[in-house]
Parts: C-alpha cells; structure tokens; sequence
C-alpha cells in the first residue's frame, strides 16, 4: 500500500498564528533556557519574567523547575497555582488556568494537534482550559480543546481528550468518570 500522507505539502503559516515576531522568540528562548531550565531561580522571578514577555498572572505562583511553557503570550494563570517540575505547556492556542489549580510533575498540556485526515496534516490545534480547583495529576496528557470542570480531579498517567464535567474525579486511558470529588450531606 502506497501512503497518502505529503508532509513536503504542510505549510506551517496555515491554521497557526505565533501571536509574536521572531525576536520576541528567540528572546523568550533564551530567558526560558536560563531562568527556568538551568537554574533553580525564586518564583517571583519567574512570575515577573512570564508577566515580561505577556502572560497574564496573578499571586502566589509557584512554578517548580524544567517547566516548559512554549508562549507566554498565550498563557493566562491565576492565583495561588502549583506547576511542578517538568510540565509542560505546549499552547499554541490560549491556555487559561484558574485560581487554586495544581498541575503536577511532568502534565503535559499540549493545545497543538494536525488532521489526520487531510494528506499535508494541516495544524488543528485548540485551547485548553483548567478551571478552579482543579487538579491535573502528574503524567497526564491535555490535548486541544479540552475544558477541565471546576474542582475536578484527573488521576496520574491519565489522558484527557475531551472536557471534563467539574467536582468529578477521572483515571484512565481513555479519560473515564470514577466518582464526585465533594459531596454534599
């Protein structure tokens, strides 16, 4: 069987704006590489650094070491936020995080995709969004698109590829529903 894939035919220019000029990402490249993968520097720093090169932040971010965030201009986190070491944010649309959110050690938020479908693999890449309270364990994969409920809790190792309902805990691979996370009396 002769493949229909043409990779020769994708054009990265098609379904993908980089939101900055080619400067902008070097420089980010560079401050990434320094000050968030080779030392250990106070999360203020990197606070200011993000909130430097356009991401929206808010207080009490801590942010452990090797986190990967692709654009900074298209990332939004609120307050009181944990991402461990080794996250990494590959948002090549807008990923929104809420308030009192814990993105543990080596998650994987990627919003970039291609179709499969068409021969060239065109991007189809989305946003993702993890809303208050969530909690995304260590070694999960978001992928683009994906919505995470208020309050909902996704089990270590699972893979997330559609939105999640909130106050719910998932596992699993394909993600599945396990039980409510609170419940009331």
């Amino acid at each position: 069987m002769i493949s229909k894939v043409q990779l020769k035919n994708f054009d990265s220019n098609i379904g993908f704006n980089r939101g900055a000029t080619k400067l902008k990402l070097i420089m980010w490249y560079m401050a990434k590489m320094l000050f968030f993968n080779a030392f250990p520097f106070p999360n203020s720093i990197k606070r200011r650094i993000l909130i430097l090169f356009g991401a929206r932040i808010g207080k009490g971010l801590v942010i452990k070491p090797k986190v990967n965030i692709h654009m900074p201009w298209k990332l939004e986190i609120g307050n009181d936020v944990w991402i461990g070491e080794e996250v990494f944010i590959l948002n090549f649309e807008y990923i929104t995080i809420g308030n009192n959110v814990c993105v543990s050690q080596r998650a994987f938020l990627c919003g970039g995709n291609h179709d499969f479908r068409n021969p060239s693999m065109p991007y189809r890449n989305g946003p993702i969004t993890l809303e208050d309270g969530s909690w995304i364990g260590a070694n999960v994969f978001v992928g683009p698109s994906v919505s995470i409920g208020t309050d909902t809790v996704v089990s270590a190792g699972s893979v997330v590829t559609k939105s999640l309902l909130e106050n719910a805990i998932y596992k699993g691979n394909p993600c599945q529903y396990v039980k409510e996370r609170w419940t009331t009396i």
